[in-house]
């Protein structure tokens, strides 16, 4: 099933720049998704499995270097790269 996220992540530091721009640059090593950045939030667009297998690899990462940080995730059951 192919699905669209919407990820805002907040990380509650002064220096909050460097792991958002760290946290995209991870998910756009990823084969098979195709992301899409805005001045609010990412877009990732793929199977639905693959991204929350991700999500939860890349937020527990996120999680162990700053557990101070705020995800907002919004998904929706289809495709809507275009």
């Amino acid at each position: 099933m192919k699905v669209s996220l919407d990820i805002s992540m907040y990380p509650l530091d002064q220096h909050f720049v460097e792991p958002i721009l760290a946290f995209i640059a991870r998910l756009e090593q990823q084969p098979g998704l195709v992301i899409k950045r805005n001045s609010l939030s990412t877009q990732v667009f793929g199977d639905l499995q693959h991204i929350m297998q991700l999500m939860t690899d890349e937020i527990t990462e996120v999680f162990n270097q700053n557990p101070n940080t705020v995800f907002v995730l919004k998904l929706v059951g289809q495709d809507r790269s275009d």
